[in-house]
């Protein structure tokens, strides 16, 4: 929750630089975040591959249950694709996008940012990696205080569902605690974290 909250902020303090108009030229490059990036996911894999569990993880998968990612994707877009119709000035390609960051808001909102703007230009692109960044981090949000309630209306397999890629960090703690067996549960959330931060750069580049 901590960590969320100084993110949160984190951001409206670069909303606040950034108005400032104090930045200096290479803190607005287009490579530094694509650097930075690069180098975060390097460490998650680093972070997995070097650690002890990642065999007991694979050989404990249920089949069925590592469908779970697949339904994640298709849930999220299907309702992403719904916000077309209460959205003005949105196509379903814009909604998709945004829906399509699966919690991952860094990642998402660069992506975003950089491959929309010869379309929409630059202004229209940060507009609408603002918004996918501000949904993302609302959906981690929802996932982290929500769990207990989603677990007991959805069954114990939902907050890993709603948690996007974090169910495979941020919300894995709240998720075992809040779940009957939760310790079952990590193989699949861990798994579903992986494969939705593989399909993140691959949506976004399939609908810009």
């Amino acid at each position: 929750m901590k960590e969320n909250l100084f993110i949160l902020g984190c951001f409206i303090a670069g909303i606040a630089i950034g108005c400032s108009q104090q930045v200096p030229d290479w803190l607005l490059g287009h490579d530094l975040p694509s650097i930075i990036l690069s180098l975060l996911i390097l460490q998650v894999g680093i972070s997995l591959g070097g650690g002890t569990d990642l065999r007991h993880i694979v050989h404990s998968l249920n089949p069925r249950m590592s469908l779970l990612p697949l339904f994640t994707i298709a849930g999220t877009l299907l309702f992403s694709a719904i916000g077309v119709l209460f959205l003005d000035g949105r196509n379903l390609s814009d909604c998709l996008l945004v829906g399509s960051g699966f919690g991952y808001y860094s990642l998402s909102s660069v992506l975003i940012a950089d491959l929309k703007s010869a379309t929409l230009g630059v202004q229209g692109a940060t507009e609408l990696a603002t918004i996918a960044l501000l949904a993302n981090v609302i959906r981690e949000m929802i996932a982290l205080l929500g769990t207990p309630t989603l677990a007991r209306w959805g069954g114990r397999l939902a907050p890993i569902s709603v948690a996007g890629i974090n169910s495979m960090d941020v919300c894995l703690p709240m998720i075992v605690r809040n779940s009957s067996r939760g310790e079952e549960l990590i193989p699949i959330a861990v798994l579903h974290g992986i494969v939705l931060e593989v399909s993140v750069p691959i949506l976004i580049n399939v609908f810009c």
